[in-house]
């Protein structure tokens, strides 16, 4: 089952979703863990997915949030070093 955790900042709903569209080279956000699934050769169907292994969910799931995670450190550090100029 898939989940949308509730974000501390609602307002940032829009700019998650453009930085999930972003690391996994979309336009669309919604389509950002179909993009990344096919990436990884897992069989992921709009709709039902509960034959999955989690295995194969985390595949997903994992490299989507580690990237987005990733990108996140990568702009915090360049507005630290442009802030410390």
């Amino acid at each position: 089952m898939s989940r949308r955790r509730k974000l501390l900042v609602p307002e940032a709903r829009k700019a998650m979703d453009e930085l999930k569209a972003k690391v996994a080279e979309t336009n669309n956000p919604e389509e950002a863990k179909f993009e990344i699934a096919k990436e990884e050769g897992v069989p992921l169907e709009h709709g039902y997915n509960g034959l999955l292994t989690a295995r194969q969910a985390g595949k997903t799931g994992g490299k989507l949030g580690g990237q987005m995670v990733s990108e996140l450190i990568k702009m915090a550090k360049e507005n630290l070093n442009k802030n410390n100029r």
